[in-house]
């Protein structure tokens, strides 16, 4: 393992060979347009080695093959059935593209060629374009000849038509535009992210991208949707002494003798425009062959050293693990995983392909800072990204109403690498908070089906949310179990190599799992893909007989705020279940309507045994004693997603408040260490949202009583020989007990916020975010001025970012509105002041809300554009419900018409509250008092 740098020029057999077998294995497949992928000497050497048996065939003993090429003659017209904002009138083949950045002014030049073919006669070609200037553009036929165009105005929904005098017959042209462009502050397009010198503190800049959904026309005119697959060369002029990084390898880095470099990247297989990807830095490159023969690498701030290695090794096991779970090799030479300091409002990393970008926070293991949860969460994003290469990259949904197939398979994909590498981290417990994020939002009017209608790209940021994610994955794990996973694999190894480098839609993929044998699974698919809502199913009646019992079952639809509606007239689902006594196998039925079923043993039988399926059960008050009694004995799995179903149900109404409590107070303090975490939260929840002082203070009396032994037990420091599970159940219990105003926690805050007075590093560890968020919550003005104080003093972005971000979340309404004011000034970085404002808002709704009102073109430059709307609605929905409802509705007033659905759903959940909150607090407090 060594550092190499990316800026390497791209030569050696081994490389173009590689290279070679990511563009098929069979030797016609090295031919024709094809071979415009490679460089001429990576050419040569590809031809030869494809003549070899070792490079052309698939060892006997694996069935992982190569993704096979695109076909080198399937130009066509985009399909009549995918959504496109562009004429269909013709399609790009590839982009050749040339930009220089200029760091300092904030801006850059570019030139791009487009080879494109045009299908029927037309007075202008129409390209996507955001943000850019044109200083001019022109088209070149086959023949040499060509034809002048005028740029017209870019329209609202960001087309640019390039008009000509004459009419443009079909055939295949180059397109050629210079342009001009700005280089963003916040995450879209190409952006600048300011940060210190790991080494020198001084104040340092670099450049990344991020395209998806649209902002790859902020970097170039192009055909801007998924549909539009085409290959890519890109080069840059850049400082010599910067590291350039993009999708592919560098093929050469020539000096400009000017203090620059022209560097050049291997062309990029066929793919779509969102996956472009450019970083231009001070970094360091830390990289090593995977078994596959990829490289991998970890490309981050220079001075970083060891921190990337943690992140590195784990590619390289995933990269292996995912060749062999599709059937289809990883298809480029190298999977870089780019750090960039600083955070966004909108996404945590993205899967450009070969490029991943990931904000430091993620990425990089820092010793003095990163916690056993970070670690977790470093592991868990990158194998969700890197399942993006295969879907999402390799293969594209064909418009951004099939979201779902890149991040609901992304998301599952991510949770089965984790718990593969690591089982003792208990990752298949996170699908339940996950399962139960989904249907908070799933039970409201306001929700979606997981494949939803994008009428144009103006819309498609909000769908990037919990029915996208963890409603996709918790589908998926429930058809997974239903096909079985055997079959669900092999259809899966289908899809992936009939569809290589090219788009779909869902039903392409049920019919791959179908061909691999899952009868009845595009059925059941169907049904929870396309209808909205959460499915209830309801115990009837049951009765032992004979060892067994026999339970009757009735299907109807779970809803927040349309219980009446939906009892009334439900909407129908064929419900996979799998019922259970105790933790036995159990049996696999599906429910449509009404059905009894008998199941051996007379004890606490569960209806969704292993809680993979995307349903509420509600139980008799009868079988619900059974399963509190049983509690203890039940799968880890089952006590998890037993407790949130049943809280979820009695807040909502469909049972009194106790017994959803009754369930969470069955939750032994030996429990599992991931359902520890999850019931220490809850209480902590409910603390938050009881009015009543003196309920408040019994829950916590309660609290400390349950789980202060357990964090004895575990203990204030972090140690060596630590589980991560029980490394983030310590961090859980000091956070919510903390907050809770445990006694022995606060003594121990008192104590290192003494210590960190004096020296800086006192609480370096993983548990410094843990002890920082307890200092920050309780400081007075001198603990608040050294928190400050060291966000400047250290060389750490993330840890910088850690100190600013602990600012907003002082309880003293005073320093949380210094916090504020700091926010809109040039102290923090440009990314995290918005984190700063969240959390002040957060604990002083009123006061930081009104501040975000009266500076409000101020705080949204802080946010991304795609994600600004949401930001503000996230802040306008904090405090009471009566308050909340009216700023939302002033906001909703104030913005387009395509950034409604996000305020809408705050609105309905507000009214929500507004109506159940005096139920919900009588029902809480009235079980406290029986504590």
């Amino acid at each position: 393992m060594t550092f190499v740098d990316v800026n390497r020029p791209f030569v050696g057999t081994e490389l173009c060979v590689a290279r070679a077998r990511a563009l098929g294995r069979a030797q016609d497949s090295y031919k024709g347009n094809l071979m415009r992928n490679l460089t001429p000497r990576c050419a040569i050497i590809a031809l030869a080695a494809a003549s070899l048996s070792a490079c052309a065939s698939v060892p006997a003993e694996t069935t992982v093959a190569a993704a096979p090429a695109p076909a080198a003659d399937a130009v066509t017209p985009l399909r009549s059935d995918v959504v496109t904002e562009l004429p269909r009138v013709a399609t790009p083949r590839h982009y050749s593209i040339i930009v220089n950045p200029d760091m300092d002014a904030m801006a850059f030049t570019g030139n791009v060629a487009i080879d494109l073919t045009v299908f029927e006669p037309t007075q202008a070609i129409t390209l996507n374009a955001n943000n850019l200037t044109f200083s001019s553009a022109k088209l070149v036929a086959a023949d040499g000849s060509t034809i002048a165009l005028t740029p017209g105005s870019i329209a609202d929904n960001l087309t640019v038509p390039f008009n000509a005098a004459q009419t443009i017959e079909p055939g295949d042209y180059r397109m050629e535009i210079a342009y001009a462009g700005e280089i963003n502050t916040q995450a879209s397009g190409l952006f600048a992210l300011d940060y210190p010198d790991k080494r020198t503190g001084e104040d340092v800049r670099a450049l990344f991208t991020q395209f998806e959904a649209p902002d790859a026309r902020r970097f170039v005119p192009s055909f801007d949707e998924p549909s539009y697959k085409a290959t890519f060369d890109l080069a840059a002029v850049v400082p010599a002494d910067l590291m350039a990084v993009s999708n592919m390898p560098v093929v050469s880095s020539e000096e400009q003798g000017d203090g620059t470099k022209l560097v050049r990247f291997d062309t990029t297989p066929k793919m779509s425009s969102y996956l472009l990807y450019f970083g231009l830095g001070d970094f360091e490159r830390m990289a090593m062959k995977a078994s596959d023969g990829t490289e991998v690498g970890i490309v981050s701030p220079a001075g970083s050293g060891e921190q990337a290695r943690f992140a590195l090794e784990g590619l390289a096991q995933i990269v292996p693990y995912y060749n062999d779970y599709f059937g289809v090799d990883y298809p480029l030479p190298k999977l870089d995983n780019i750090a960039g300091p600083g955070s966004s409002q909108f996404f945590s990393a993205m899967e450009n392909w070969g490029a991943i970008f990931t904000f430091e926070r993620l990425l990089l293991d820092d010793p003095k800072i990163t916690s056993a949860a970070t670690r977790r969460a470093i592991y868990d994003v990158q194998s969700h990204e890197t399942a993006h290469q295969w879907f999402g990259d390799l293969v594209t949904m064909g418009w951004w109403d099939d979201l779902w197939l890149n991040e609901g398979f992304a998301s599952w994909m991510q949770t089965k690498s984790t718990d593969h590498f690591h089982p003792e981290w208990d990752q298949l417990m996170q699908r339940i908070g996950g399962r139960e994020a989904a249907m908070g939002m799933d039970a409201f009017a306001t929700t979606h089906p997981i494949v939803q209608e994008i009428e144009d790209v103006s819309a498609v940021e909000q769908a990037f949310d919990a029915i996208a994610y963890q409603k996709g994955e918790a589908v998926i794990s429930m058809l997974e179990a239903y096909a079985g996973e055997d079959t669900w694999r092999d259809g899966l190894r289908i899809y992936m190599k009939k569809h290589a480098y090219s788009n779909t839609k869902s039903a392409d993929l049920w019919s791959a799992i179908e061909q691999a044998g899952g009868t009845g699974v595009s059925e059941v698919a169907y049904d929870f893909t396309t209808k909205p809502g959460v499915p209830l199913v309801t115990v009837t009646g049951a009765t032992c007989e004979g060892g067994n019992t026999t339970i009757s079952l009735k299907q109807g639809e779970f809803s927040l705020d349309r219980k009446a509606e939906v009892t009334a007239d439900p909407q129908s689902w064929r419900v996979p279940l799998l019922l259970r006594t105790g933790a036995d196998g159990g049996m696999r039925e599906l429910l449509e309507g009404t059905a009894s079923y008998t199941v051996p043993g007379c004890g606490a039988v569960v209806v969704n045994g292993g809680q993979l399926g995307y349903f509420r059960t509600l139980y008799t008050p009868e079988m619900l004693d059974k399963i509190i009694a049983a509690f203890p004995t039940l799968a880890p799995m089952d006590q998890y997603g037993l407790m949130r179903d049943n809280l979820a149900l009695s807040f909502a109404g469909y049972q009194p408040m106790g017994e959803g409590l009754d369930v969470l107070a069955a939750v032994p303090t030996s429990a599992e260490g991931v359902l520890a975490e999850s019931t220490t939260n809850r209480l902590y929840e409910f603390y938050e949202f009881l009015e009543d002082d003196a309920a408040k203070a019994k829950l916590a009396a309660y609290a400390t009583k349950h789980w202060q032994p357990r964090l004895m037990e575990l203990g204030f420091e972090a140690k060596a020989d630590d589980s991560v599970v029980n490394a983030e159940l310590r961090d859980s219990l000091i956070r919510n007990l903390g907050a809770m105003g445990d006694p022995s926690v606060l003594a121990e805050a008192d104590r290192l916020a003494a210590a960190l007075a004096n020296d800086p590093t006192a609480l370096d560890g993983p548990l410094k975010q843990t002890w920082l968020a307890v200092i920050a919550r309780n400081a007075d003005a001198d603990q608040w001025n050294m928190l400050r104080r060291l966000a400047n003093e250290t060389t750490s972005a993330v840890e910088s970012d850690s100190y600013f971000t602990a600012l907003g979340a002082a309880k003293d309404e005073a320093l949380a509105k210094q916090a504020l004011e700091l926010a809109l000034t040039d102290e923090p970085s440009k990314t995290v002041a918005a984190n700063i404002i969240s959390v002040a808002v957060s604990g002083h709704p009123e006061m930081g809300y009104a501040f975000v009102k009266a500076n409000r073109d101020a705080v949204a430059e802080l946010v991304d554009p795609s994600g600004r709307n949401a930001y503000l609605a996230r802040q306008a929905a904090k405090g009471a419900p009566e308050q909340a409802i009216a700023q939302l509705e002033e906001l909703r007033a104030n913005v387009p018409a395509s950034d409604h659905g996000v305020i809408d759903k705050a609105i309905a959940q507000e009214k929500y509250s507004l109506a159940n909150t005096a139920r919900q607090r009588e029902g809480l407090s009235a079980w406290v008092d029986t504590l």
